[in-house]
């Protein structure tokens, strides 16, 4: 990707990728921060800034007490947190008064240490902002990472590991954000539900993909996608689900949308282990005999379903219909069937990597352009080498349906073809798992 010019006056230093870490209290993010700061990764806490602002003699602390009395102050003259929490969490408007008194100063000395970071060439900062969300601090990040863990969970670390009263632990719960739609508007969601190694895998995992993103320019505002693809789930694919990953990964690309034949159990399951890179779709053969896709997907759609009614069942469980090579000969019916389906389509696959002719891809633009809708790409990889061959940038978003609708208008279509020797590689896969199931069905023959 093209990078951008660094931001007017400033050093030649790069702008940063920046990244906020949030998540209710005790949910792991903490753990997430130290991971990555042990990685070499700069991590801003915005508990530690809090301090910093309310240190004895600063302007901050002398705001605080004016507000909210000397009580909130220890012996030695400075500030008695427990004491402060006790008041803010039993009343709202309190709260409210004490983050329009710190937020600002929290902002200007966080903005100095960014700026200080990437004078020092940072290309990643980290900071870990408990009230993201609450203080509206959404765009100030390129990314922002949610750990989220069960509530019962987090009340149990709150009393047992930090020594809470029951009743403090929740107040300070119940004044938090609602975590469902806190995952909701984030870009990336780790899940502290499952033990420490987990975690750790995890939050590498996505380290890895959030340097990526730094690479391909300041801000690391774009992102790239596959949005067809098929794995063994396919009956003409032998290709392993976590290769095909990899693959993508190695690549640069960010999401791919696993679009097994008639087939959703593969992709539902990976997108359970790999919920911001996987879509969860199928490509359904209808009863005409035309492919149309389903992305978003949580429950499989019957092969010889018709292809209005494919739509109908994609629209009930909030996907997308997206429409494969629409002019392709065969599984695109050669375009029979795509002026009847535009009124019911989302997307339209613009490139394909397995077309070997020019001409379906040309036609397929044209005809989306002509509906106003939004061209996807798609590799239709059937082996793990073709993954990545159609490339679709666009604009850093959740990954959830509308999130991706309103990012598609931003979107860019690049490619390749196909191999002629990948066409080979899926013939024989073919044949493979026909034989494979006859020996499976002979097995059981008396």
């Amino acid at each position: 990707m093209k990078e951008l010019a660094d931001r007017p006056g400033t050093s030649p230093a790069r702008a940063a990728l920046q990244v906020g870490l949030t998540g209710n209290a005790a949910s792991g993010k903490s753990t997430v921060s130290r991971i990555w700061r042990s990685a070499g990764v700069a991590v801003l806490d915005a508990d530690e800034l809090a301090r910093e602002v309310v240190r004895p003699g600063t302007p901050g602390l002398a705001a605080v007490r004016e507000r909210f009395g000397e009580d909130i102050l220890a012996p030695d003259g400075s500030l008695d947190r427990a004491a402060l929490r006790g008041i803010v969490f039993r009343d709202p408007r309190a709260r409210r008064e004490l983050e329009e008194i710190l937020h600002p100063r929290i902002a200007r000395l966080r903005s100095e240490r960014v700026r200080a970071l990437e004078e020092r060439g940072a290309r990643i900062v980290v900071s870990e902002v408990p009230l993201l969300f609450e203080v509206g601090l959404e765009r100030d990040f390129d990314r922002i990472v949610f750990v989220d863990a069960p509530r019962a969970e987090r009340r149990r670390r709150l009393v047992e590991e930090r020594g809470l009263e029951g009743g403090e632990a929740e107040r300070i719960l119940g004044a938090q954000g609602d975590p469902a739609a806190k995952r909701a508007r984030s870009h990336h969601v780790l899940s502290n539900d499952r033990g420490m190694s987990e975690l750790e895998t995890a939050a590498a995992r996505l380290l890895a993909t959030l340097r990526a993103a730094a690479l391909a320019g300041p801000g690391g505002g774009r992102m790239a996608l596959d949005l067809h693809l098929h794995t063994r789930g396919s009956w003409d694919s032998l290709s392993d689900p976590v290769q095909v990953l990899e693959r993508a990964r190695s690549l640069g690309i960010e999401r791919i949308a696993i679009t097994d034949h008639d087939h959703l159990g593969t992709a539902l399951e990976f997108a359970a282990d790999h919920p911001d890179e996987i879509i969860p779709g199928e490509e359904v053969r209808t009863a005409e005999g035309v492919d149309v896709i389903g992305l978003y997907l949580r429950e499989e759609i019957p092969r010889g379903t018709p292809a209005l009614e494919v739509c109908r069942r994609v629209r009930e469980q909030g996907g997308l219909v997206y429409l494969p090579h629409p002019f392709a000969s065969g599984k695109g019916g050669d375009g029979r069937l795509a002026e009847s389906l535009a009124p019911e389509l989302d997307v339209v696959e613009v490139f394909n990597a397995r077309l070997l002719r020019s001409g379906p891809n040309e036609r397929a633009l044209g005809f989306a352009r002509r509906h106003g809708l939004p061209g996807g790409a798609g590799s239709d990889a059937h082996t793990v080498g073709e993954v990545g061959n159609a490339r679709l940038e666009l604009p850093v978003h959740p990954n959830r349906p509308e999130a991706l609708l309103r990012a598609l208008a931003e979107g860019v279509v690049g490619g390749r073809r196909a191999a002629l020797s990948a066409f080979l590689q899926s013939n024989a896969a073919k044949v493979l798992k026909k034989i494979g199931v006859r020996r499976e069905s002979g097995s059981r023959t008396p």
